[in-house]
């Protein structure tokens, strides 16, 4: 048995839903042969994953979202390659008392988090965006690197996509030259462009507390902020703001795009690749994988559709575990999954189901394994 999960969101970690599957599948079938890959899809849980995967944890003190200090997480492993999630720098959670901050919140702190993991020697970069308190187009994560964002007056401009109205001039030839020889991989499930009707703003702007006229204004802001950059470093500024990925995470991917030269992939596979889920596929002969919410957004590039693809491909039998499913039985068995087993079918009360999360996924892993195992 291969349980290869994503997190719960808000109630257990990649880890935690793999422990509590696992300790509900052996009530049923004791001894059986459990094998672990805890996934994410390089959104919020990443940096969690790659840690469960053997990678070593580094720590680092870095500029939050709105400009106080947060520890921040990445994980690094022998061979040079890094981990690094855009959330545990710039990530909603670091909001001081959940306030919102959308014209101002800054990835700052991301470009430091980004320097760290260079000086502690990484050669290469899995970038994972995802979760982000920020719409700046990446702006602060290359000030940080290096680059110079200057206004009318030669002063840098203010944080945030609020601040890159004023923009004037961008010079990016500051930037930290280890960037030039490290392979970076922008990993994200969403490919929105940077700006328009589906761009960063318009659609993830107002889960960032955004009104109506603060997206007017940051859509305006970072189409702006791309003519900027055209000027400086040439047509390609203008390819990347349409290409999939350049919306992602505030735009931030369009900052990695552009600035670091970076290589979009949807996040599931790169992640499914650096956690070595294909050995351990190799060995299995069912798969279980989940997350909190099994829904529409599942279908898109996120963790648990990505491994059932993988698995159906190798010809073995995926089942998923959840918090809530929203997916008729149609749509997960064209993902790829067998059956869903959702906590909410054995407690109704969402808050209750997600205090006790834990002993509800066992009973669920007591049912699959009564259904499938024996």
């Amino acid at each position: 048995m291969l349980i290869a999960a994503d997190k719960f969101k808000g109630s257990l970690t990649a880890v935690e839903v793999a422990e509590h599957v696992t300790a509900g599948l052996r009530r049923v079938v004791p001894g059986l042969d459990v094998a672990a890959v805890p996934v994410a899809d390089g959104g919020d849980g990443t940096t969690a994953a790659a840690l469960a995967a053997g990678f070593t944890r580094h720590e680092a003190r870095v500029t939050g979202p709105t400009g106080e200090p947060v520890t921040a997480t990445f994980a690094l492993r022998e061979d040079g390659t890094a981990v690094v999630e855009m959330a545990e720098a710039s990530g909603l959670q670091h909001l001081p008392k959940g306030v919102f901050a959308p014209l101002t919140a800054t990835t700052y702190g991301t470009g430091e988090l980004l320097l760290a993991a260079l000086d502690a020697g990484a050669t290469s970069i899995v970038f994972g965006v995802g979760g982000s308190a920020t719409t700046d187009g990446g702006a602060g994560m290359l000030v940080a690197l290096g680059a110079r964002l200057l206004d009318a007056d030669g002063a840098p401009v203010g944080p945030g996509g609020g601040g890159l109205r004023e923009l004037v001039t961008a010079d990016l030839s500051g930037l930290d030259p280890r960037l030039a020889g490290t392979e970076i991989v922008l990993a994200s499930d969403v490919d929105n462009p940077l700006t328009g009707p589906k761009g960063a703003p318009a659609v993830y702007g107002p889960q960032k507390g955004a009104s109506e006229e603060d997206v007017a204004v940051l859509d305006a802001a970072l189409a702006h902020y791309a003519e900027v950059l055209e000027r400086a470093v040439g047509p390609k500024a203008a390819e990347h703001a349409l290409a999939p990925g350049a919306g992602a995470a505030g735009g931030i991917g369009y900052g990695a795009l552009v600035g670091l030269d970076a290589a979009f992939r949807p996040g599931i596979d790169v992640m499914l690749d650096v956690l070595g889920f294909a050995p351990a596929l190799a060995r299995a002969t069912f798969v279980i994988t989940g997350e909190g919410s099994l829904d529409e957004q599942t279908l898109h590039g996120k963790a648990p559709a990505g491994v059932a693809a993988a698995a159906r491909a190798a010809g073995i039998d995926v089942v998923a575990v959840c918090g809530r499913l929203q997916l008729p039985q149609e749509a997960l068995a064209t993902a790829g999954i067998q059956r869903a087993y959702a906590l909410t079918d054995l407690e109704s009360d969402p808050a209750r189901c997600m205090a006790e999360a834990g002993p509800l996924l066992e009973r669920a892993a007591e049912s699959l394994a009564r259904d499938f195992l024996v």
